[in-house]
């Protein structure tokens, strides 16, 4: 039984890109095509196969035709009204498209769940990926990040043998005090030098910690200093937050190319995620209780660091001067919020903790 008055119309058969003039009807559940040449017979389509075009504010519409055909409708007005006049319903998807209302709920709801992932999915994720990625893989990572940043920023130590030899043993030892049960994280300490890093230190997955020539100049005269920012650097190694922080910036890149559509530029970004991503308050904290623990096990005060805040201070370029060196946002030496950690190293005990 018809349903309503046909609509001339457009027909390609899939076979030519030649368009046809036809009338077009809905006969019960079936599409009725009755092309206007007498040499073509009248074509009959189920509705369930059509896949039928939705309705939008601007643009032709566009049916397709189980057999690969297609009806093609310039005005897009009096398509709408022909399918309004068909009783056929629109899909909710099409009405919620159409009404205001409901792309602002859906714009709200796609927003918060993207804060939410953003705020809390990503960190707990991350972290717990982090702290069960197997050592191997992790000390892989380590060795890759290792090498790029050499490649891009970090080249080999000038400091004498005989002073990185020592300074080895004097980290080693305090490693042993602080860890009588040899239960200290592996790790591995190197020392490259790096004007663009100035002085700063580093510790990268799979336990690798690197300590900038800059750095061991910078504190000299101040070893215990130095040894507190190592002790830093393990607190990282401890938690695997270089770890963590890798896998946090790849799903920030995965939700960035969700976003926008274009991950291009995040492929090769370990780099980039080691040296500009910070990381959280919390590791920071944990790694600089670490830092006071390691000092008080060899009887020196964690007050010692606040050294390294001031020299650091005294570093930064002055309004209006120029510096060469490009201070990158890593290590301990540019962390956010420098005065909390010198009232925390200059208050902590045993005690409170």
């Amino acid at each position: 039984m018809p349903r309503g008055a046909p609509l001339f119309t457009r027909w390609y058969d899939g076979h030519s890109p030649r368009a046809h003039a036809v009338l077009v009807r809905l006969d019960g559940d079936v599409l009725v095509i009755e092309p206007r040449e007498s040499t073509i017979g009248v074509q009959r389509h189920p509705i369930a196969g059509v896949r039928w075009p939705e309705r939008r504010t601007h643009g032709q519409r566009q049916t397709d035709l189980p057999d690969g055909g297609l009806l093609q409708h310039a005005d897009a007005a009096e398509w709408d009204a022909w399918w309004a006049e068909q009783g056929l319903d629109e899909s909710f998807v099409v009405g919620w498209q159409q009404s205001w209302r409901g792309v602002l709920v859906a714009l709200l709801a796609t927003v918060l769940v993207l804060a939410a992932t953003w705020t809390w999915g990503v960190p707990w994720a991350s972290a717990r990926i982090a702290q069960h990625m197997p050592e191997a893989i992790e000390q892989r990572i380590g060795q890759e990040s290792l090498a790029q940043l050499e490649r891009l920023f970090l080249a080999p130590s000038q400091l004498p043998a005989a002073q990185q030899a020592a300074l080895q043993a004097r980290w080693q030892a305090m490693v042993q005090r602080a860890h009588p049960a040899g239960d200290a994280p592996a790790h591995t300490l190197s020392f490259r030098a790096s004007v663009r890093l100035g002085p700063n230190a580093l510790a990268l997955p799979g336990g690798q910690i690197v300590v900038t020539d800059q750095l061991v100049v910078l504190l000299q005269d101040r070893p215990e200093v130095l040894m507190g920012v190592i002790g830093h650097e393990l607190g990282h190694v401890r938690h695997r937050d270089g770890m963590d922080m890798l896998v946090r910036s790849t799903f920030i890149s995965a939700l960035v190319g969700v976003v926008f559509g274009d991950m291009g530029g995040f492929v090769a970004a370990v780099p980039a995620a080691l040296l500009t991503q910070a990381y959280s308050r919390d590791a920071e904290r944990r790694a600089d209780l670490r830092a006071a623990e390691l000092l008080h096990a060899n009887g020196v005060s964690p007050a010692v660091m606040t050294t390294l805040f001031e020299r650091l201070r005294a570093r930064q370029p002055r309004s209006g001067e120029g510096e060469e060196q490009e201070l990158l946002p890593i290590a301990i030496g540019s962390h956010p919020a420098d005065a909390e950690r010198v009232r925390f190293f200059q208050g902590w005990s045993p005690e409170v903790r």
